[in-house]
């Protein structure tokens, strides 16, 4: 896959040999402790599938060795490549490290935390090449708790409402697509949270594909504030003019509530003789500056992502590939 021009990190010179049917991208970050179970089952996996193959691994800045055991399976197998990043990035930018140097027709996406059970690539790859663009992994039995699902569904319903892609599981990173789907994405990616959601809004043709997910290993990374953060990059990102509906929808709503409190103040005062103002007032200007307060959040999203356009910043520095 081509390469965008505003990364300014060395990178490697491209495989050699023919390319593969099949790239697999796991993003890592400090699981040294987990890494040889997770490349015996995937490459078990892969070798049972008769498809020719590479694996990409990119260590999204771990300092628990990581790197080590990626030098040490390559050493092994020259089908395994790795990528190091100079510093954790995050996912979505250091899955872009994968996907731009990915040679497969297809491309699956996973993470390498063995939620994502590796004996279910081959499932995604028959089913995009069954004829679709996209086989969108769906965690049919979640393993997470109710602080993670209730957000995720809440992102889920904001982004089958912006995409307009009618699929249940934006958030699951296990994904396989086609080559020809990613690469017009690819100046993208990375800077936009939702891979899937960002490929499958240009038009990609998709089928949902249940996939296993195993419970966690250790805490979640997730903190309530990074997915308060990511709902706000959502609406930032996939919600078309967001300032403008959102003006539209505070004016409409301050309205209607003008309106009330007039209504109800004016039989109050006539049947009581004794309107209670103040606390009304009170409540409708914490209402407003809550409202508004959600809108300055939105702006600086926006605003955040101008200036990291603005100034060219790379998505990722490369510090080490094999």
């Amino acid at each position: 896959m081509a390469r965008p021009e505003t990364l300014s990190a060395p990178e490697g010179d491209v495989a050699a040999g023919p390319a593969p049917e099949l790239s697999v991208v796991v993003t890592l970050f400090q699981e040294g402790a987990t890494l040889d179970e997770l490349h015996r089952r995937l490459t078990a996996a892969l070798e049972a599938s008769g498809r020719s193959y590479e694996v990409l691994y990119v260590d999204d800045g771990s300092t628990d060795g990581t790197f080590a055991t990626l030098e040490r399976l390559h050493a092994g197998d020259d089908r395994i490549r790795a990528v190091r990043l100079k510093r954790n990035v995050g996912q979505h930018p250091a899955m872009h490290a994968g996907l731009s140097r990915a040679r497969g027709d297809v491309v699956v996406t996973m993470d390498g935390d063995l939620q994502n059970p590796p004996e279910d690539v081959p499932k995604l790859v028959e089913a995009v090449e069954a004829g679709y663009d996209v086989a969108s992994g769906r965690r049919a039995a979640r393993h997470d708790s109710w602080g993670r699902t209730l957000p995720s569904r809440l992102i889920n319903g904001m982004l089958r409402r912006f995409t307009g892609v009618a699929i249940s599981d934006f958030g699951c990173a296990f994904n396989a697509y086609r080559r020809s789907a990613v690469e017009p994405m690819l100046g993208a990616i990375g800077r936009q949270k939702f891979t899937k959601a960002l490929v499958l809004s240009g038009g990609a043709s998709v089928v949902e594909v249940d996939v296993a997910h195993a419970p966690r290993q250790g805490a979640s990374r997730y903190s309530p504030l990074r997915l308060t953060r990511l709902a706000l990059h959502v609406l930032a990102g996939f919600w078309p003019q967001p300032i403008q509906t959102a003006g539209v929808v505070l004016g409409a709503v301050c309205t209607l509530a003008s309106l009330a409190l007039g209504v109800y103040g004016t039989v109050y005062w006539i049947t009581e003789s004794n309107f209670p103002g103040p606390l009304l007032l009170g409540a409708l200007v914490v209402a407003v500056l809550g409202v508004q307060g959600f809108i300055l959040a939105l702006v600086g999203e926006h605003l955040g992502r101008i200036q990291r356009v603005v100034e060219h910043r790379p998505l990722y520095l490369v510090d080490k590939e094999i």
